[in-house]
């Protein structure tokens, strides 16, 4: 059979109904008959699937409104237009067959040219229907490959911004892999907390996340002398030092200008550059806030920042064991970081753990060791 000819299936209990329209169709169409309800359940499945179907009411065991109901409950079997054909020559009759659904509704006994008619408009509105929903399915998948395509070159974006900030300080690493991984941990543990819930959806922790290598951009406007200083810093210095957070910020909040609609992953970016030196007591930079005026993924910024720099080497200091972080960060509960963040930390430090091993540096810390 030509692919481009229609296939109709006539379902109907009398041989003689099924002679006549077949005759009035098959010159046209390839036509499929069933003589019951069950056999054209069966047919259906079977190929070439009809394109459109005629449908007798009247039939026995199975009439036609339930073979219709069969038809529509089966995904398979939805979508394909159905045409009652009955005998039942009432207004009622007709108003039911199109309530529950079939395209049209025609009486017997058949007029061909009204028959001939109705089938050409039903096929072409299913052929206008089948190529609305290609487009629309070669849209969504073009939609689709576009987005992952944008998504991949922000990923790529923000990293080459973040390794700016790493190339200007050397000694931190994988430190932007590492505080990737211990951010998603707390923001997990976090996401069932009655504080943080709202905020913390699963599409908010893949921002916080793919924002997170972002909180020091802002190193890369500080002097090398001070930034490369081998040694500590002095009171000066360590005030130049403090204002790459709102460097960071600055950034973030010009490249959002350069942006004619606003990016969700810039607004939490801006918001962890700027402030994940905030301390939970106030006592922090470059603001000055305090407990919740803190934004929750500057927060869990924070501690995770903190914990990283513990547990690594730095020309001031050496690295920590996993165990004098721990209580320093345990320390600071309430004094330096949310509370909550830090039982969270508490109950996720064995992933810490895992995380800072699996990106470590030769003078990270190594040894894990359990708590309690």
């Amino acid at each position: 059979m030509d692919a481009g000819v229609a296939t109709i299936l006539i379902v109907d209990d009398s041989p003689e109904n099924l002679a006549v329209l077949s005759e009035l169709l098959q010159t046209e169409y390839c036509v499929r008959a069933a003589t019951s309800g069950d056999k054209a359940l069966r047919v259906v499945k079977t190929t070439p699937k009809p394109d459109l179907i005629l449908l007798d009411v009247m039939m026995p065991e199975m009439d036609g409104y339930e073979v219709f109901a069969r038809l529509r409950a089966d995904n398979d079997t939805r979508d394909i237009p159905v045409i009652f054909v009955t005998a039942m020559d009432s207004t009622e009759a007709e108003i039911r067959g199109l309530d529950v659904g079939a395209v049209d509704y025609i009486a017997k006994p058949i007029v061909p040219p009204i028959l001939r008619a109705r089938v050409h408009t039903q096929l072409e509105l299913k052929q206008a229907r089948d190529w609305l929903k290609n487009q629309n399915d070669y849209l969504e998948i073009e939609l689709a490959r576009r987005m992952s395509e944008n998504l991949a070159v922000q990923d790529v974006s923000i990293h080459a911004l973040a390794h700016l900030a790493e190339i200007r300080d050397p000694e931190t690493g994988n430190h932007l892999r590492r505080t990737q991984g211990y951010v998603r941990a707390l923001a997990e543990q976090l996401s069932d907390h009655p504080r943080f819930a709202d905020f913390l959806t699963p599409h908010a922790i893949d921002l916080l996340v793919k924002s997170a290598p972002l909180h020091d951009i802002g190193k890369v406007g500080i002097p090398d002398n001070i930034l490369l200083k081998p040694g500590k810093l002095t009171p000066e210095e360590w005030e130049i030092m403090k204002t790459h957070a709102k460097l960071g910020r600055d950034a973030i909040e010009q490249a959002e200008r350069d942006v004619d609609r606003p990016l969700e992953f810039l607004v939490m970016a801006k918001d962890i550059a700027h402030y994940h030196h905030e301390r939970w007591d106030g006592n922090g930079y470059p603001e000055g806030l305090a407990g919740d005026d803190i934004p929750i993924a500057a927060r869990l910024m924070a501690l995770a920042d903190v914990f990283d720099a513990l547990i690594s080497q730095r020309v001031y200091k050496p690295p920590m064991s996993f165990e004098e972080a721990y209580a320093i960060i345990v320390a600071g509960r309430g004094s330096h970081f949310d509370p909550d963040v830090v039982d969270a930390f508490i109950t996720r430090f064995e992933e810490f753990q895992k995380v800072a091993i699996r990106y470590g540096e030769a003078e990270t810390a190594a040894p894990a060791f359990a708590v309690g």
